[in-house]
């Protein structure tokens, strides 16, 4: 079990380096504007310190789930993982798309299951 949360967990932080990378140095470059779904260049420059900030926060909950992985603290990872899933739900409501609740929430809602089945079954 410990391998498989590893590997979740992993997966999620990776994800959101990417995220970071995309919200905060391709924003107005073709592939972020596909990623996601902006409909002009203007916007995308307009908007762009504001995704960087957006960039930054997923850089720091990929930061949190790494050093969890490091410290091989699970509770760690349950927080930073319920994070997770909050900005997923959150993003999804706000932005009226279940496309974030299906690309940053499940990879996380997966793991936070596996962390908790961990936790109160193993």
């Amino acid at each position: 079990m410990k391998i498989l949360l590893t590997i979740l967990i992993a997966l999620v932080a990776i994800e959101h380096v990417y995220i970071l990378y995309i919200e905060m140095f391709l924003w107005t470059q073709p592939k972020g504007m596909k990623t996601f779904g902006l409909k002009s260049k203007e916007f995308a420059e307009e908007t762009k310190t504001l995704a960087a900030n957006q960039g930054l926060y997923n850089g720091f909950l990929a930061a949190g789930l790494f050093w969890s992985l490091y410290t091989g603290d699970l509770s760690v990872s349950l927080f930073f993982i319920i994070c997770v899933c909050v900005a997923a739900l959150y993003g999804a409501y706000s932005t009226k798309s279940n496309r974030i609740l299906i690309v940053q929430g499940t990879p996380a809602f997966i793991t936070l299951a596996a962390l908790l089945i961990n936790r109160f079954f193993m």
